[in-house]
């Protein structure tokens, strides 16, 4: 389902490209049964091809990876969430306006490393399960 300036994620190469990566990334979780997703894909991937140079575009499955979604807390697709210094900064949910999407592209590039180094570390040690 990705294109070619968009990164396919996955539990293999989630650390590599989104937590330790010295650029910053955004990432659309999706499923393949959502409509939504769909709708939204096409504009994913034309901001895909005007920021992909300052940018990681990644798209992760949330039925085939469902650790990672449990982990940030991914509740419906699609939903958008970038990363900056391998901590989420900022997300949208849902089928959003286009340019709704690609302001937030912009505002992250602008001020996305302020809000990484003002935002906690996430405890990776931390599980709902006993």
């Amino acid at each position: 389902m990705t294109g070619e300036r968009i990164q396919e994620l996955d539990d293999k190469n989630w650390e590599k490209m989104v937590e330790n990566s010295k650029k910053p990334a955004i990432v659309m979780f999706y499923s393949e049964t959502c409509s939504h997703c769909r709708t939204m894909k096409p504009y994913f991937e034309k901001f895909a091809g005007e920021y992909g140079d300052r940018i990681i575009f990644g798209m992760l499955d949330v039925v085939e990876s469902p650790w990672i979604r449990e982990r940030y807390a991914i509740m419906s697709t699609p939903t958008f969430k970038y990363f900056c210094g391998g901590k989420p900064v900022s997300d949208l949910i849902g089928a959003v306006y286009p340019k709704v999407l690609e302001n937030m592209i912009k505002d992250m590039l602008n001020h996305g490393k302020e809000c990484a180094e003002k935002s906690s570390d996430i405890d990776y040690e931390i599980t709902g399960y006993a």
